[in-house]
């Protein structure tokens, strides 16, 4: 039997394990030295967990053996962490309501530019397929943009020659027959009878030879002046941003590349690539059908003998890049100078531009856009219907390539993914 003292009473179960480093009492001339306690130390502590340590004793050295404070904490240990407090949660969620907020304010405010900046990268995507096709017949990629770029330049300057001249001659015109104009309708029975009853010709006198007239009239023509002043900047933005946009889409590209991760970077190559010459198709293939319209409207109305043949064929041919509606307008405008002419015109003009239509809807289109985006009909109209209802007249140019973009990732991604689960 082994011999020696009988073991004492044992700390029991209820009873707290001594604190090893207690607290020090702090007081106005330092801290008071706590004598060690008296008795056996545990041998080990329960582990901390991560949290905790992570949360309690981040950037704090731990406290010697002999109760003194951290040299880097003398005011004691740092409390809870208030990562789970009500307050700093909805303060952030407050800072974050407010940042989004304050986005969508700036993207409104930029609404125009941002416009502006799509409608040239757009351009640039569908005159590359020229300059890329200008390339392969040895020409350098600076010249290849600088001749495409000077053919745009020169429709946009024939577009404006075609217009301009017209719209001048016809307002000098009509400024000249005015006296003409009020003779014949003072002249006119319905009119002279309603003049007595009503003396609406004094009051339209009295109303021009007022200020309100010229007032209004001035405001008129200062509203005028600014939309066109507006247009013609907006046209040399997207213009310079056109050629800013080709001389650099393949850095563009590449660039864009380069955010994806390198395991999926060979595939959204592929897909963008794909994406891209779809676009680029669409519009090479829209312009040739609007170039086609354009060339049969002038020729049309140069055997009937309308006026203005070249510049009402441009309005056609630029109106017929609109989707849906936009062959309508440019053929309405037509017939209605040919009824200027005489009904029998503008009647010979509603049937010309009817059949033309559907030569263009059913031979002309298909065969044009048959190797550049393959769109279902529904898909072209929703996408045309919801650009236009997004961004007007441009969304609507820009719905059809873009819902061929996202058929071709729901063929190429979606499906394939489904079928894989």
């Amino acid at each position: 039997m082994p011999s020696g003292p009988p073991p004492g009473p044992g700390p029991s179960a209820a009873d707290p394990l001594p604190d090893p480093f207690p607290e020090p009492l702090l007081t106005s001339a330092g801290p008071l030295p706590v004598a060690p306690p008296s008795g056996p130390v545990p041998a080990a502590t329960p582990p901390v967990p991560d949290d905790v340590t992570d949360d309690a004793t981040d950037g704090v050295t731990a406290a010697p053996a002999t109760g003194a404070p951290p040299a880097d904490a003398p005011f004691g240990r740092p409390g809870r962490s208030m990562r789970g407090n009500p307050f700093v949660f909805g303060f952030t969620a407050a800072l974050g309501v407010l940042t989004a907020w304050w986005l969508v304010q700036a993207v409104a405010s930029a609404g125009s530019v941002l416009v502006l900046i799509v409608v040239s990268l757009f351009l640039a995507v569908g005159l590359n397929p020229a300059v890329e096709a200008l390339q392969r017949r040895t020409l350098p990629r600076w010249l290849a943009i600088t001749t495409v770029f000077l053919g745009v330049i020169t429709v946009f300057a024939v577009f404006g020659l075609a217009v301009v001249p017209p719209l001048t001659t016809q307002s000098a015109e009509f400024v000249e027959n005015v006296p003409t104009y009020v003779q014949e309708l003072q002249n006119h029975p319905l009119i002279r009878d309603l003049d007595q009853r009503f003396q609406l010709l004094e009051k339209l006198q009295q109303y021009v030879t007022s200020g309100d007239f010229g007032t209004q009239m001035f405001g008129g023509v200062l509203g005028l002046g600014t939309v066109l002043l507006g247009a013609v900047f907006n046209s040399l933005t997207v213009l310079v941003l056109t050629l800013y946009f080709l001389g650099s889409l393949t850095s563009i590209k590449e660039m864009g590349y380069r955010m994806v991760p390198r395991s999926r970077r060979t595939r959204t190559r592929l897909l963008g690539d794909e994406i891209i010459q779809r676009i680029g198709g669409y519009v090479a293939g829209n312009l040739i059908v609007s170039l086609i319209a354009g060339v049969t409207t002038f020729v049309f109305l140069s055997i009937m003998q309308v006026p203005y043949a070249l510049a009402l064929s441009l309005i056609v041919a630029l109106t017929d890049l609109i989707p849906l509606v936009g062959a309508f307008i440019g053929a309405g405008v037509a017939s209605l100078v040919g009824f200027f002419v005489s009904p029998t015109v503008g009647i010979v003009c509603i049937v010309f531009f009817t059949l033309y239509q559907q030569v263009e809807n059913y031979l002309i289109a298909p065969r044009v856009m048959k190797s550049s985006v393959d769109v279902p009909p529904l898909a072209t109209i929703v996408g045309a219907l919801l650009g236009g209802a997004l961004l007007g007249v441009v969304g609507a140019l820009l719905g059809i390539p873009m819902a061929a973009a996202v058929l071709l990732i729901v063929r190429e991604v979606v499906l394939p993914r489904q079928e894989r689960l």
